[in-house]
């Protein structure tokens, strides 16, 4: 039985009814967590109690933070009123949005709930893309590796706009397993007679090589050990099972005295291999095309006397007709999941700023890439496994990275939000003040709704950034003001 079906043994998904109770339930739990990740769970949970009383008219549409408890009880009671048949939209933007927060959680209870959410999802929804990328990510969490790239396929043939990176994570998980697999076949031919332990239970033959081990037998240790690999592998354990054997197995052999190095070294380029592909997919061109990067003061050369504008990703902007007018400005900056209708937003992107959790547009060929982030490990990270050889010029160096925080040092205590991608463009053009000309052009701030590439149209309108105070920042720094056009030089 896979880890999946043992799961799905302990907690049923598919009844919608079913569903929404388990949330409700489980929003209980975390009462007085003090987790990050569990508070922001426990936030999201709340937001879904409050659609779904909405929707059974059992509840309050925004109750007070003090009813919570009531809220709750209702919530409880009233799914009987909750209609079986299909999830309205908002509820299943609602349910996705709790079912990522838990699978960030990364704990047991929190994936049996997303497992629950997502088998009710696809019941309801049969070709939902969200639904199929959050399956696809649960199953890869919980190393189901055959099933996660079904899923990740079902999702793939249901869009054209791979924002997310799919294709190069499948590509990566297939090299993996067939590097895993000569991973594999290279232990048994190294260490023949592992094949007389690989057919018992494996994690009783494991412990028998570990205790070989322990004192000093590697002779006795290293047959169990790749026997018990082997087990695994025949009987198409999870993949987080087999990794973690396997590394404990490597840093066991390297301690070894009197190693056969050359082996060893066979062995590790293998691991290493399938391990870096599971990372970020197959890499054609380690060095990202030859793009050459950017400092702050090469970057400020680059834009010094030239005209600019940064384009919305507004609904205003998609219905502006102003194509022709966007690209007669000497650099034109885009944001993130842009789209493109050259009638309305012009055909051109100099500069792509973008934040580096998401991959939209990234393929597109633009003359300079800036890409924001808060924490340095994980923009270095992003960029590793994000960025599209060939399809940058120039990209940003760390003095780029965020520059609300890091060139204008305006800390939590300053600005607590954090600062949107179009706020940490804006600041920077503004700091560096060498534009003769700075137009925002459909910065309505989501009134009139987003306009971007279809597969992040579903994507929530987060509410972590200070929308409120950067639309103040940006009117007291206007110079004139129209109903598409906010000049600040």
């Amino acid at each position: 039985m896979t880890t999946v079906q043992k799961r799905r043994a302990r907690a049923r998904g598919g009844e919608l009814d079913d569903c929404l109770r388990a949330c409700a339930v489980h929003s209980g739990k975390l009462v007085g967590s003090i987790d990050r990740r569990r508070v922001e769970l426990a936030e999201e949970l709340r937001k879904l109690l409050v659609v779904w009383g909405t929707a059974s008219a059992a509840a309050p549409a925004t109750p007070a933070p003090s009813g919570a408890t009531a809220l709750l009880k209702r919530a409880v009671k009233g799914a009987a009123a909750t209609p079986s048949a299909g999830i309205p939209g908002d509820l299943l933007d609602a349910l996705l949005a709790v079912a990522n927060k838990a699978l960030q959680c990364g704990y047991n209870d929190e994936l049996n709930l997303a497992l629950v959410i997502s088998d009710t999802v696809l019941a309801q929804r049969k070709n939902s893309r969200a639904g199929w990328r959050l399956r696809a990510r649960l199953l890869e969490t919980l190393g189901e590796e055959s099933e996660a790239l079904e899923a990740y396929e079902r999702y793939l043939a249901l869009t054209d706009d791979d924002g997310f990176g799919v294709r190069a994570r499948t590509a990566g998980m297939r090299v993996a397993g067939e590097k895993e697999r000569e991973l594999f076949a290279l232990l048994e031919r190294q260490c023949p007679r592992a094949r007389d332990f690989a057919r018992g239970p494996a994690t009783d033959v494991w412990a028998e090589g570990l205790a070989a081990h322990a004192v000093g037998d590697w002779a006795q240790a290293e047959p169990r050990l790749v026997g018990a690999l082997l087990a695994l592998a025949a009987d198409d354990a999870p993949v987080n099972d087999r990794q973690e054997l396997l590394s404990q197995y490597l840093d066991l052999r390297t301690a070894v005295p009197g190693a056969d190095l050359p082996a060893l070294a066979e062995a590790i380029e293998l691991y290493a291999e399938q391990r870096r592909n599971r990372m970020r997919g197959p890499v054609t061109e380690p060095t990202i095309g030859g793009v050459q990067w950017i400092t702050l003061g090469e970057f400020r050369n680059r834009i010094a006397g030239k005209s600019i504008c940064l384009i919305a990703n507004s609904g205003r902007v998609g219905a502006s007709s102003m194509g022709a007018e966007i690209d007669a400005y000497d650099l034109v900056v885009r944001f993130n999941s842009y789209r493109i209708d050259p009638k309305h937003t012009g055909s051109r992107t100099d500069i792509h700023a973008t934040i580096h959790k998401h991959g939209f547009n990234w393929e597109k060929h633009v003359t300079t890439r800036l890409v924001f982030g808060g924490i340095s490990g994980d923009w270095k990270y992003s960029l590793r496994n994000r960025l599209v050889p060939g399809a940058q010029t120039y990209l940003g160096d760390e003095s780029l990275r965020w520059p609300v925080r890091n060139i204008g040092r305006l800390g939590a205590d300053v600005w607590s939000g954090i600062p949107t991608t179009g706020f940490n463009m804006l600041y920077l053009l503004d700091f560096l003040d060498v534009s003769p000309t700075l137009d925002l052009i459909g910065f309505d701030f989501y009134e009139s709704g987003a306009y971007r590439v279809q597969e992040a149209m579903k994507l929530a309108i987060t509410s972590v950034h200070e929308y409120t105070s950067e639309k103040e920042w940006v009117m007291q720094r206007a110079q004139s003001v129209t109903d598409m056009r906010i000049s600040l030089r």
